[in-house]
């Protein structure tokens, strides 16, 4: 039986290393760690597997560490350490031994590519450059360009296991085994044979494995492993915890609501393992690019080799041979192949870590260039629950008026008494109510400690004859006026509570000349004052989905690239229109995490801005790596083709530029957003 998994306080796995983290695949069901044994994991879509590993670092680099050993030593003997043995069969078996650990792998991608189909392949690049410079006896350089080719596939490899690590922590959240409370003993089950209805015991340090309901009073979660909110987050009893939660403090019960395959964290796990293979456009054309670019090189090399004798008159095949397998090493496609596509997932990782999931590499193209920001209100601007903003009291003191009210609330189930209960923080048990009456679409009529209290909106005021500040009647906002003992007491002003980074995120989308729109189906006048705080462009109100998907059909028609945020079912038709369909995943209902996008795990509107930035900065780098690929290898073709570049040039215009590319890739996953 497996031991029940660990985790600190950061959400990492205490009995997992660093270094199986690094090395490991994520299993889709269980979200745990599994080792593999393929050589690299940079997989893409040309069937080939650069994969990651569960080798260590140093047994990457082994088999090169070798290789250079050899190829130095017999430099050795070439140049400073002349022996009269090292001639002949015995040089050439030396260095072909120097060869074999590097160039043994390249040798078999390029044979696998063969009985593919796919002939032209960057490792049948570098395997005809590399025999071709021992064919003419250019042993070093012959083992020397392998090496560096080696040198920098590892390099590849591990700057992929970087951008993905911050995937696979995300990936790797939750144990297979919990708990569970079984007629008051404890037993440990599998997560997935774990029913709804049963009920978890979550010790402190433990994370949890199924979405559920709280039972103990309360309990503190970290939940930046869904979030990205490093702020920790208590619970009270009856609330909804997830999947993926690591309990931080006492031992919490919860009650299971959802089966395994179904939790919201199961939910996010298919879209991050479907989201590497949804490629941009510069991606998909980059890759189309490489099979038609590599044959053409190709023959452009034999040309190279051939065509002089023609019409050069001291023509000397060795001599064009050796600028025909330069100009073969020099053109290997390997730098866009690798680093393009990397720049993309780095953008991937770089969201997760900051709370965001890309369902794509796509989707960071289509935000890198969104002009509309189109927003839901309740749930995305706002936090969807109401609660008291405001409390005036008029020839009363605000405690007993807050105590009484409070206490009188007790005796409806509105969500507007939830409210004010909520906010009186308990003061309401100490009263005494009688009498009560609830007079329909008006509010309450009853006694408290003796005193008659009226707690409603203006026409139950107006039913008692009783006047009130008539300014209560221009605000937008829900209102219950209060009259104690048939004389105006006061009344609480009930909204629902806009977001702390709201302003912040509307402020943030308009230095970056962003328009944004607000569409809801709230009244006009408390869209417009919510629109009016926030500064927001433009704001309707009133509206029902189908007007919402009005509205956003009306904004295509003008050609603007829009992005939609939505958290509720009714948002899911308009998610699916917009040219990037955005989700709060935290509360949001599912057909709407579903069909977005985009998912904001922590529902802050900020995210927006972020992942708007996020997708420019990887769209700026993967153009950089593109500009530099080419420039730098246009120069060096034109160079090798000339005579004036050797294999020493070509190894730094391939992978030396690789390298440069893959440095550039990965700095996104360093950048603050």
């Amino acid at each position: 039986m497996k031991h029940q998994h660990k985790y600190d306080a950061n959400g990492k796995q205490l009995c997992c290393t660093l270094e199986e983290k690094i090395h490991s695949k994520t299993d889709k069901q269980t979200g745990c760690c599994s080792t593999h044994n393929k050589q690299h994991d940079h997989s893409d879509d040309d069937g080939h597997d650069h994969s990651g590993t569960d080798q260590t670092t140093f047994q990457m680099f082994l088999p090169a560490i070798i290789s250079f050993t050899l190829l130095l030593i017999a430099i050795g003997f070439d140049n400073y350490f002349t022996q009269n043995w090292f001639t002949g069969w015995v040089r050439i078996a030396w260095y072909i031994m120097a060869y074999i650990p590097v160039g043994f792998p390249v040798l078999k991608e390029a044979f696998e590519s063969i009985r593919k189909g796919e002939i032209f392949s960057e490792f049948l690049l570098m395997c005809i450059a590399t025999i071709g410079a021992f064919s003419i006896g250019q042993f070093p350089e012959g083992v020397a360009v392998m090496l560096f080719y080696a040198i920098g596939e590892i390099f590849q490899t591990l700057a992929v296991q970087r951008a993905k690590s911050n995937i696979k922590l995300l990936l790797d959240q939750r144990p297979d085994e919990a708990t569970v409370l079984i007629n008051g003993n404890a037993t440990i089950k599998k997560a997935s044979e774990i029913t709804i209805g049963e009920i978890i015991q979550l010790k402190s340090g433990e994370k949890l494995a199924l979405d559920g309901k709280l039972l103990t009073d309360n309990a503190t979660f970290n939940t930046s492993a869904l979030t990205g909110e490093s702020k920790p987050d208590t619970k009270e009893k009856g609330e909804a915890v997830l999947a993926g939660m690591i309990n931080l403090n006492t031992i919490a019960q919860v009650e299971v609501t959802t089966a395994y395959t179904d939790s919201k964290l199961s939910k996010i796990l298919e879209m991050v393992q479907e989201a590497t293979t949804k490629k941009a456009p510069t991606e998909l054309f980059i890759r189309k690019f490489a099979k038609i670019y590599t044959p053409i090189v190709v023959f452009l090399a034999i040309a190279i080799c051939v065509l002089p004798m023609l019409f050069v008159d001291n023509y000397v095949f060795r001599d064009w041979l050796y600028r025909a397998l330069v100009f073969l090493v020099i053109s290997c496609p390997c730098a866009l192949v690798i680093s393009i596509p990397l720049g993309y997932f780095g953008g991937i990782g770089a969201a997760s870590k900051n709370g965001i999931l890309f369902k794509g590499s796509s989707f960071l193209d289509i935000m890198a260039s969104i002009q509309v920001v189109v927003m839901d209100k309740t749930g995305t601007l706002t936090k969807g629950v109401f609660k008291v903003q405001k409390v005036v009291s008029v020839d009363v003191s605000q405690a007993d008026l807050i105590k009484w009210v409070a206490a009188l609330e007790t005796k409806s189930t509105h969500p507007v008494g939830t409210a004010i209960i909520e906010y009186a923080k308990g003061t309401e048990k100490n009263a005494t109510v009688t009498d009560v009456e609830e007079i329909a679409g008006h509010g309450l009529k009853g006694k408290v400690d003796g005193n008659e209290i009226l707690a409603g909106n203006v026409k139950l005021m107006k039913k008692f004859n009783i006047s009130y500040d008539v300014e209560i009647d221009n605000t937008p906002f829900t209102i219950i006026v209060i009259a104690i003992n048939q004389k105006y007491a006061g009344y609480f002003l009930i909204a629902d509570e806009i977001k702390e980074d709201a302003k912040q995120a509307i402020e943030s989308l308009h230095k970056i000349n962003i328009k944004t729109v607000m569409l809801s189906g709230d009244k006009q006048a408390v869209v417009n004052a919510v629109a009016k705080e926030l500064n927001i462009d433009l704001a309707h109100g009133d509206l029902l989905p189908e007007h919402k998907v009005e509205k956003v059909e009306e904004l295509k028609i003008q050609n603007l690239k829009i992005a939609f945020v939505g958290d509720g079912v009714n948002d899911a038709p308009v998610v699916a229109l917009a040219d990037a369909g955005i989700a709060m995943g935290g509360l949001g209902s599912d057909a709407t995490i579903e069909t977005a996008d985009i998912v904001i795990q922590n529902d802050q509107p900020y995210k927006i801005y972020t992942a708007i930035n996020i997708g420019k900065k990887t769209k700026q780098i993967v153009w950089q790596n593109i500009g530099l690929a080419f420039t730098v290898k246009a120069i060096v073709l034109i160079l090798g083709a000339g005579g004036l570049a050797t294999m020493w040039e070509a190894v730094f215009a391939d992978v030396g530029v690789a390298l440069l590319a893959i440095l550039n890739a990965v700095r996104i996953q360093r950048m603050k957003f």
